[in-house]
């Protein structure tokens, strides 16, 4: 989609479902999205749970904290209720937003209930690809008047996209979550991370199952046993000493859990890392820290996920291995550890394709679905002022 977009400046509201101060890819999404529309000269909102007294950046409207819920194989951060729904809709009046921008529309959260109460342009950006049918089917009968005052429909993968279409109904244009390129690809590695026999990087939350992190953990003994002074970085939230104990007492001191890190430490750890590796284990649609680790240099060692495929072209940018099998994922990792030529290959490859992720790209394409539903209003508007008769009248004239 290489769509040219009017230069009009439009003032944006976007709506994030899930707590603002807790990292994920939504949320990132959200964020780099937001700050991209101001880069390029126009306004956006972000309304998020926060609690009112967190420090957030100007452009984000806290809506209150919000709480822990399992949700879609994790626990998601969500704020609801009659409280939350005025606070929508003073957000919305007060905004006077040419357009809205809902995240995960069908998310129980500040999703939804913007969806109840906006009127005019609105488009929906679905990340989900692993949404239960028989969850859709229960609340169907709710969810569908507000989904379908969606003006268009955005999915950030061909996943995403599916569910979409067999749960939702309708389709939706693909549009990838955006990465930074090159601030990824100038961070600078950090010698204090770096080991003789390689290092290995992992990012995700460590009390999520799905992430891999065990499956990470039982490969690590032969990892190490094939590359000894190998080390392994592990960013993210959760219990560090929990997840520790699933590794032999032998091993521990060969990996570090870095805990929450910064967007600049992040980037700092792809670039020193030898080799980034996602095992996980399903529930993915898109895969945004692969993408990152290949704009900041690093090769690629991934399940075979569809979403992960899809990212590192099946295999071609990044190696794909079995999901959920240690002894796989060990075997692939030792032997990109000791391969310097294929590491080389794979950057330069990743280097290449990574760029159709570059939010220069991915805004351009968000900015032309915004046109398109904008224009479409003020055609409709048009027709209703004028009158349908009146407008065919002029329209003769002008032709």
């Amino acid at each position: 989609m290489s769509l040219e977009v009017d230069a009009r400046p439009l003032r944006v509201g976007i709506v994030c479902p899930y707590s603002y101060d807790v990292p994920g890819g939504v949320q990132f999404h959200v964020r780099d999205l937001a700050e991209q529309l101001l880069a390029l000269g126009h306004d956006a909102s972000v309304l998020a749970p926060a609690d009112e007294d967190l420090a957030v950046p100007p452009y984000v409207v806290p809506a209150g904290r919000a709480v822990p819920v399992p949700y879609n194989g994790s626990v998601a951060r969500l704020v609801f209720g009659p409280l939350s729904a005025a606070r929508v809709r003073r957000w919305l009046a007060a905004g006077g937003f040419d357009v809205v921008h809902v995240h995960e529309p069908a998310t129980p959260s500040l999703s939804l209930l913007a969806c109840w109460s906006a009127s005019g342009p609105m488009v929906g950006t679905f990340h989900t690809s692993n949404l239960r049918s028989r969850a859709y089917s229960a609340f169907y009968p709710v969810l569908y008047p507000a989904l379908e005052k969606l003006s268009a429909r955005i999915a950030v993968s061909e996943d995403a996209r599916r569910t979409v279409v067999e749960h939702i109904g309708g389709d939706a244009v693909v549009i990838p979550n955006g990465v930074f390129v090159d601030r990824f690809a100038a961070a600078a590695p950090r010698q204090e991370w770096r080991s003789a026999g390689g290092t290995v990087a992992f990012l995700g939350r460590l009390d999520e199952p799905r992430k891999g992190l065990p499956t990470l953990l039982a490969a690590w003994p032969d990892v190490v046993g094939a590359r000894p002074g190998a080390r392994l970085l592990v960013a993210g939230r959760g219990d560090a000493e929990a997840a520790a104990e699933l590794l032999p007492e032998r091993i521990r001191g060969s990996v570090s859990f870095l805990g929450q890190v910064s967007d600049d430490d992040k980037a700092a750890m792809l670039a020193t890392a030898d080799v980034y590796v996602a095992p996980n284990t399903g529930g993915e649609s898109f895969g945004i820290v692969l993408a990152e680790a290949m704009a900041a240099g690093a090769p690629v060692i991934a399940s075979d996920l569809p979403a992960f495929a899809r990212v590192l072209d099946d295999g071609r940018c990044g190696v794909l291995v079995p999901v959920g099998e240690p002894g796989p994922l060990a075997a692939a990792l030792s032997r990109l550890l000791g391969d310097p030529q294929a590491r080389t290959r794979l950057q330069a490859d990743a280097a290449a394709v990574v760029r159709r992720y570059d939010w220069s790209t991915v805004a351009r394409d968000i900015l032309a679905v915004y046109e398109t539903v904008t224009e479409g209003a003020e055609a409709v508007r048009a027709v209703e002022e004028v009158g349908p008769g009146r407008l065919a009248r002029l329209w003769n004239r002008i032709g």
